[in-house]
């Protein structure tokens, strides 16, 4: 099993298990690559663009994105969480 933190990233790819930070990457146009099951929580797996700013302007609340869209993609990850349970 792999080791990670709460969040982390590498050259190629970025994790997090945080659904909002996962809805916030994809609504700043970050491809999600996977998802990751790991015991009872699931890792989201992002092509790594620019992560790190944009997860800095989510929990700064700094970040600007369309509501609408925002929320679209978190009903999207849920959809696929609930899918492969």
């Amino acid at each position: 099993m792999k080791q990670r933190s709460n969040n982390r990233y590498n050259e190629r790819e970025f994790y997090t298990k945080d659904i909002g930070e996962a809805a916030a990457l994809l609504t700043a146009h970050i491809q999600l690559i996977r998802l990751e099951r790991e015991n009872t929580f699931f890792w989201f797996v992002f092509e790594n663009k620019d992560c790190e700013l944009i997860r800095s302007a989510y929990w700064s609340g700094e970040l600007n994105q369309s509501v609408k869209l925002y929320n679209a993609n978190l009903r999207w990850l849920k959809d696929r969480v609930f899918a492969q349970r």
